[in-house]
């Protein structure tokens, strides 16, 4: 019996053993373990020059250790929303190949800059396939359906980023951006909460027809303040997206990003509660259907 079980697994040491039957990644059972906590702490290190034009990146140290648990090294994985390239750099530093479609051309130059100077690894050859598209266009793209592996992404949070006067004022100093942009098709400048939540549903429609199926989505947003009111963004989205028909997603949890390296605001002090928000959902979809309809486009490359 304890021959059987050697044969089962690789000891790699200190990071555990691995399953040679492992079918979603390359972690062994001990890392699988310590990611599956509901909850983490990750604080990102400091934005570089270029990386601070953009209002609302994410870190690709976070993005990598979604990317290392719902894929193996090789695979694809697309992010429609990728502003300034957080999820194609990650991509690249651990052998995994990327998708990546930003509205906006400012962002995709630098996105473009940054991959280029990931350094290129022995032995492999990933590669980072970037469009200056909308993410509605998504089916426009000479991409195979059920092909994707993984997507992680951060849409816009509706109206925040201009709504947001109180900590968006350090970047009116020094002269960055404070909103995307000014374009009718950027979905962050939706006037409709409604129509916002559709608009962005759509999107992930698109990538419901790429994913494999029993492929991985996770979508880090948040819940946000608006006129005194809090508008549940996290969880209207997750609802609406588990009830798009034959592209309903099975979600399958969240994990909670803890930010405890905000600065406190002082936000309805002396008159009413408003919330200092120092956290993000990372909500966790799979796509479960099998009865996908047969694609025409041209395979992916």
């Amino acid at each position: 019996m304890k021959k059987k079980i050697e044969e089962k697994y690789l000891d790699l040491g200190e990071r555990g053993k691995l399953s040679k039957h492992n079918k979603l990644n390359e972690l062994t059972g001990k890392e699988w373990i310590k990611f599956s906590k509901s909850w983490f702490i990750h604080r990102p290190p400091r934005r570089k020059e270029d990386e601070v034009l953009h209002p609302a990146k994410f870190p690709e140290t976070l993005v990598s250790e979604f990317i290392r648990f719902f894929t193996k090294e090789g695979e694809w994985v697309i992010d429609p929303f990728l502003g300034t390239g957080s999820t194609a750099v990650a991509c690249l530093e651990i052998n995994r190949n990327c998708i990546g479609v930003e509205l906006l051309k400012k962002y995709y130059d630098v996105s473009k800059r940054r991959i280029d100077r990931v350094p290129a690894k022995l032995n492999s050859n990933p590669k980072a396939e970037l469009h200056n598209i909308d993410a509605l266009q998504l089916l426009t793209l000479p991409l195979e359906r059920n092909s994707i592996h993984y997507c992680i992404t951060s849409p816009p949070y509706w109206n925040q980023l201009e709504r947001n006067s109180i900590r968006q004022k350090n970047r009116k100093e020094k002269n960055l951006d404070t909103k995307y942009s000014g374009l009718g098709n950027d979905l962050g400048n939706f006037e409709s909460y409604n129509e916002f939540i559709e608009k962005v549903c759509l999107v992930f429609d698109q990538v419901f027809d790429l994913m494999k199926v029993n492929g991985y989505l996770t979508i880090i947003i948040n819940n946000i303040y608006f006129q005194s009111k809090l508008y549940p963004l996290a969880f209207d989205l997750a609802i609406a997206l588990t009830k798009r028909g034959t592209k309903s997603w099975t979600m399958k949890d969240e994990k909670i990003w803890l930010q405890d390296d905000k600065p406190l605001i002082a936000l309805g002090v002396n008159n009413a509660w408003v919330g200092n928000r120092h956290h993000q959902y990372c909500l966790i979809f799979r796509k479960e259907l099998t009865n996908e309809r047969n694609s025409t486009c041209p395979p992916h490359q």
